[in-house]
């Protein structure tokens, strides 16, 4: 059977998941609720007629600490970590428990936060990082940590994004429309090995027996902004290399690469199929829609807020990592 989320008692009361959140805790904890003594009865109902049980670790924080947990991304001028983090408060908030959202835009200050030097208002923590690693760190986080996307980190919990398989498939896809001069946009980095979506790119051309060209390789300033992705897709139009179809790196990428195309007075598909990555919001908008990789963002923030709850509830298992699996969403960008 499955479990009754904060969600349903706030629809059987009428009210908002927050209000619910606030009615149930300050029952249990004794603190001042801001509502009605009717909502307060509302809400009571609901939840026992539904039979709701708020976790364990839910009625820990509520006892004893600030029920707080942070969601850490570098920045949100990328729709993607925009997206993911209110996915992610909104998860927590199913739990009971209410979120502080941190930016951390350098190494620096990814460390601080995760070894708890900038978190210390916290029971735990949800990151998106850019930078982690084991080596960065030195020391063990000093609070619950789960990660959210990236390389792997030795010792941390992890849901880790199918990048290589997201990014196979859209160069597939576009490969299969009988498209053989395909641009990969991408970061400065590129081509590095131990990239999950550039080798995924590599791969599905080998199916096909075509090898990388260098050539077809684009690079932008910061992969995070449209505008790398329009000055790096200009640089190509501009050098000449024949292409019949570009994979980007992600959503903002794809849509700077995109804007540059048409201004070219290319058409998209008819002499340039484009993807993205991420499946945020905007590409559905885009003139074409744009097809993208659907990473599993909902399904990604259950997992890790998953993995936090059973580190608040006390769990010391080794770290473990999850993934969920991607999926092509297919738009006219492609298909022509």
């Amino acid at each position: 059977m499955a479990r009754v989320r904060l969600a349903d008692v706030a629809a059987r009361a009428r009210v908002s998941t927050a209000t619910a959140s606030h009615v149930l805790r300050g029952a249990r904890s004794g603190g001042t609720i801001r509502v009605s003594e009717a909502t307060r009865a509302a809400v009571r109902q609901a939840a026992d007629e539904l039979g709701y049980v708020p976790s364990a670790a839910a009625r820990g924080l509520a006892a004893g600490s600030s029920g707080r947990i942070a969601i850490m991304v570098p920045y949100l001028y990328n729709p993607y970590f925009a997206y993911m983090a209110q996915t992610l408060i909104l998860a927590l908030e199913e739990r009971g428990m209410t979120t502080t959202l941190r930016l951390a835009h350098d190494a620096e200050a990814e460390r601080d936060a995760v070894l708890g030097r900038t978190t210390r208002d916290v029971d735990g923590m949800l990151v998106c990082p850019h930078f982690l690693s084991a080596e960065m760190l030195g020391e063990a986080p000093g609070l619950p940590v789960v990660q959210v996307g990236s390389a792997p980190t030795e010792g941390i919990d992890c849901v880790v994004m199918g990048e290589e398989e997201g990014m196979r498939a859209a160069v597939r896809h576009v490969l299969e429309q009988g498209r053989r001069r395909v641009a990969y946009v991408a970061d400065p980095w590129i081509p590095d090995p131990g990239s999950p979506r550039f080798t995924g790119y590599r791969r599905a051309l080998a199916e096909f027996g075509l090898d990388v060209d260098p050539d077809l390789l684009i690079e932008g300033a910061d992969w995070d902004r449209r505008g790398s992705g329009l000055d790096a897709m200009v640089g190509l139009l501009r050098s000449g290399t024949r292409f019949d179809a570009a994979v980007c790196v992600n959503d903002a990428v794809a849509v700077g690469a995109l804007r540059a195309i048409s201004r070219a007075g290319l058409r998209v598909p008819e002499d340039v199929a484009i993807t993205g990555f991420d499946d945020t919001v905007e590409v559905a908008f885009t003139s074409p829609p744009l097809t993208s990789v659907d990473p599993g963002v909902q399904q990604m923030a259950e997992l890790a807020v998953e993995l936090l709850v059973a580190r608040l509830e006390g769990s010391t298992a080794p770290a473990v990592r999850v993934s969920a699996p991607p999926r092509l969403i297919v738009r006219a960008s492609t298909l022509g």
